[in-house]
């Protein structure tokens, strides 16, 4: 490490975005500059308790950094994870991909850190971002979906994301759009998230040219050159989720509609289609403007230094409760 400054100490910030296989953080400054950035492993084969420890370490690692390099230690943090979070009493309830079970996530990064925690769900937290400085800005209503492994979705009101009475807004994943079709880990049959994620386009696809290592981006790359079973296949996901989609717009009214997550890499292969069969759907609802994510997979991070500078607006650094 490099001598401390003293002269000019930088005001900044800890961001924590704990995905299942990586953590991506950073120290962010009072005008949203990025100070620093770094990676590490999750480490979830190692067990919830080493996963939580190893977040630990991070972010006091970070705040060490921040001493050294900044001239003073981050004033908050803000940390993002997976599954189900009580982002009131700042508690990681549930996360199957980590493995953990009511982790008091807050109280432990309060007591290591010294500082204000704030603690979101992965999903609400990069909406927040998107909404705040991506796709959305400006916007005083929108809804940002991820199409990833999952479908899930943030819903924004003047510039905050609902997260609902218990943690699980915003769940359009879980919007039954085939009644009766396809049986969901949730314990429904039909969900939004069996025709349309990328994982589900993948095994659509895999099946139906025969190459189980065939993923959703091989499939819109074969769209593009218009193989007509490909074409089939991104129609059919394309045709799920502007019902779902509907749905989801037909009850909030959002002015913008944020589409991101790997699917929304195939650019206009997908949103053309996208944009014409919500269109065709619509009736007296308002269409909103469908947009690509802007913000990619630094969403989550740079949201997590949101929820951390909002906490500030609102908290007294020097009195610190957990």
């Amino acid at each position: 490490m490099g001598p401390r400054s003293t002269l000019f100490p930088v005001r900044h910030v800890i961001a924590l975005d704990v995905g299942g296989t990586g953590m991506k953080a950073a120290l962010i400054g009072d005008g949203g500059e990025l100070l620093h950035q770094d990676r590490r492993a999750t480490g979830r084969e190692r067990g919830p308790e080493a996963v939580v420890e190893g977040i630990l370490g991070f972010a006091a690692d970070l705040r060490a950094h921040g001493a050294e390099r900044l001239g003073e230690p981050a004033v908050a943090a803000g940390i993002a994870v997976p599954g189900i979070v009580d982002e009131a009493r700042g508690i990681a309830t549930y996360a199957a991909n980590l493995g953990w079970h009511d982790v008091p996530l807050r109280a432990l990064l309060t007591d290591r850190l010294g500082i204000p925690v704030a603690l979101g769900h992965d999903v609400r937290t990069g909406g927040l971002a998107e909404g705040r400085i991506g796709a959305g800005r400006g916007a005083d209503r929108f809804l940002f979906v991820p199409l990833g492994t999952g479908i899930a979705g943030a819903i924004g009101l003047d510039g905050r994301v609902e997260a609902g009475a218990h943690g699980f807004a915003g769940e359009i994943g879980h919007i039954v759009v085939r009644p009766g079709g396809t049986a969901c880990p949730c314990g429904q049959r039909g969900c939004l998230e069996r025709y349309a994620s990328a994982s589900a386009v993948t095994e659509a696809w895999a099946a139906a040219c025969g190459d189980p290592d065939a993923d959703a981006a091989d499939c819109a790359k074969a769209v593009a050159s218009g193989d007509p079973n490909a074409v089939r296949v991104w129609q059919q996901a394309v045709d799920a989720l502007a019902d779902g989609l509907v749905t989801a717009l037909t009850l909030l009214d959002p002015r913008t509609l944020i589409i991101g997550g790997g699917l929304a890499e195939a650019g206009e292969t997908l949103f053309r289609p996208l944009q014409d069969a919500v269109r065709r759907r619509v009736t007296f609802q308002k269409l909103p403007s469908i947009v690509p994510a802007a913000l990619g997979d630094t969403a989550g991070c740079l949201g997590a230094g949101l929820l951390a500078r909002d906490l500030l607006e609102t908290t007294d650094p020097s009195e610190v409760t957990a």
